[in-house]
């Protein structure tokens, strides 16, 4: 296996089509795509300063390194990528790879990153940034904290454990969506998605839930949210709330405990469709 340790390269393509090496303490300087095209490589406590440098790669394993700010659309179209106790600074950094790994990893500036992947674990991830997650598929999530509107949109089958979200428009148009032990703050939650369950969730949203087609809460508390559950169907509700409206639901249950208003206004709408009963 090639080595390569305390290095500086720059210029484009340094390291186009290294295969099979340790990169150690290297500094990747001025210069498009320093390692398009690698295979297997170990990459630990090294820094990449410009554009692309991990693009077409397989099998890479990252380690304590440092993405800057230029460093941005980083790593596309790549396959098979762990990335550990690191900070990545630019944005749009993971685009159209499969199989990514991310443990102990620090977005500085997430926007439009992870759009269009496929086969994502996020493991005590922190991220700030808008449309993280777009489009991609197959996502589990464990203690991410994430500040940045329009999270997961037109995402499907995430599964989110202990983690909190900031986020305006988060998890629309999605399909195939579990959150456990999380709490989730910002307008328009879930608009426009299909099978999304909530379990021990704690969620404020500014007409939170509606349009949705499935829509399971499980032991939840529903806090300072109005207009909920408009023109859903298949609803399956039970939590506890305060400061909650909840405006013409198409079918299903709903139990709530607390304090809400109901709103049945849309002469179109059959109510005998859904059961609503707060105590």
């Amino acid at each position: 296996m090639k080595k390569y340790q305390g290095a500086y390269f720059e210029g484009e393509r340094s390291l186009f089509q290294v295969r099979d090496a340790e990169i150690i303490d290297t500094t990747f300087g001025q210069g498009e795509s320093p390692l398009k095209e690698s295979r297997n490589l170990t990459i630990v406590n090294s820094v990449f300063r410009w554009k692309y440098p991990l693009w077409y790669s397989r099998n890479i394993t990252v380690n304590d390194t440092i993405f800057e700010t230029m460093s941005r659309s980083g790593i596309w179209y790549t396959k098979q990528i762990t990335v550990n106790n690191s900070t990545l600074q630019a944005p749009k950094l993971f685009r159209r790879s499969q199989g990514i790994n991310l443990h102990k990893v620090h977005f500085s500036d997430a926007d439009e990153t992870l759009w269009n992947c496929s086969d994502i674990v996020l493991d005590q991830v922190q991220a700030r940034g808008d449309y993280f997650g777009m489009n991609s598929q197959n996502i589990k999530v464990d203690g991410l904290d994430l500040v940045g509107n329009y999270v997961f949109d037109g995402a499907k089958n995430i599964e989110v454990h202990n983690s909190r979200f900031v986020s305006k428009d988060a998890f629309w148009n999605c399909e195939h969506v579990t959150v456990y032990d999380s709490k989730i703050n910002g307008e328009y939650l879930a608009w426009n998605s299909k099978d999304v369950t909530f379990v021990n969730c704690t969620i404020e949203s500014h007409q939170g839930l509606c349009y949705l087609d499935g829509i399971k809460l499980i032991n939840c508390k529903v806090l300072e949210t109005d207009l909920a559950f408009e023109y859903c169907k298949k609803i399956d509700a039970h939590f506890t709330c305060s400061n909650t409206s909840i405006k013409n639901p198409i079918s299903g249950i709903i139990e709530a405990k607390g304090s809400a208003e109901i709103i049945q206004d849309d002469p179109d709408l059959d109510t005998s469709k859904v059961n609503i009963t707060v105590k």
